[in-house]
């Protein structure tokens, strides 16, 4: 569709929805009621199972788009009706859609559908500690400190590990990456690749020093607080607050009269979603956080 000039000479840009064809087996009124706000949307199949989960800061323009995107085909052609549920933000929005994806187990989510069971390096203090792999069915990632980095399998941790220690010159012996006689040079410093830990050519404290820094990008941050906090959020007059404790989403409360209060959780885990979510705004300084009350479980 062209521009058109109106009567008074001014140039008026063609709506991109008034042309658009939306898709006839999909609930036209379900579309229809789609807010350009934050929130997350589901697209359902006939007997209502959901089949995809998604956030947006404008869940109608996200909605759109998918409607337009070839690749997911196989998904819109399964699609009956689009749900959706309103944030005040887009943290709301991430914190919601992570967790109903958990929760409803939709088809086409592949990347967060399961949980995942986590596994971290964790280095003891102490001159002669190494790195050790943690899983989170055996430490509570949100309350131990000296953690480093989260991955989804041993593997992976151990070639973060090496990767590190290969960048940052240090030794793969005092590591526990490779198997060493005491006193003698590991393989890295026969090749120049070691700074020497191994062999007394450089302290082990520098070396533990120079270690700790390396490893300081990955630190899991512990919960700052002895119990939950709400991070507030508010648009058009409407206020919520999305409820943490220890990295774990409780829920949001929905300041309106008639709104459900949150309940304590008897047990509660560190969820890693949760914490890519909202670590880094918090420690920018970016999140309005305040205490919160909440109801005994």
């Amino acid at each position: 569709m062209q521009p058109r000039v109106t009567s008074v000479g001014l140039l008026v840009k063609p709506d991109p929805a008034s042309s658009f064809a939306y898709p006839h087996h999909i609930d036209r009124a379900s579309l229809d009621a789609l807010p350009a706000k934050p929130g997350i949307y589901i697209f359902r199949d006939a007997q209502d199972r959901p089949l995809y989960v998604g956030k947006s800061v404008s869940i109608r323009t996200r909605v759109l788009s998918h409607l337009r995107t070839p690749e997911e085909a196989r998904m819109l052609q399964q699609s009956r009706y689009v749900e959706f549920r309103r944030t005040a933000g887009d943290i709301g929005a991430l914190l919601l859609e992570s967790r109903l994806i958990k929760d409803l187990q939709p088809l086409h989510n592949k990347k967060l559908r399961r949980a995942r069971e986590m596994c971290t390096l964790h280095l003891a203090p102490g001159l002669k500690s190494m790195p050790e792999i943690v899983y989170a069915r055996e430490h509570d990632f949100a309350r131990t400190a000296n953690l480093y980095g989260l991955f989804a399998t041993r593997k992976a941790a151990l070639e973060k590990l090496r990767e590190i220690v290969d960048l940052h010159m240090l030794c793969p012996a005092l590591t526990g990456l490779e198997n060493a006689m005491r006193g003698r040079a590991c393989f890295a410093r026969q090749v120049s690749r070691c700074l020497g830990a191994c062999v007394g050519a450089e302290p082990v404290q520098e070396h533990q020093r120079r270690l700790r820094a390396a490893l300081d990008d990955l630190r899991i941050v512990v919960w700052p607080w002895s119990g939950p906090m709400g991070i507030v959020e508010e648009c058009d007059g409407w206020k919520q607050t999305h409820v943490v404790d220890h990295w774990f989403y409780l829920g949001s409360i929905d300041h309106v009269p008639g709104a459900r209060p949150i309940k304590r959780a008897a047990r509660r885990s560190f969820d890693v979603d949760t914490y890519k979510i909202l670590v880094k705004p918090m420690l920018r300084g970016e999140l309005r956080i305040e205490a919160v009350a909440l109801d005994e479980a």
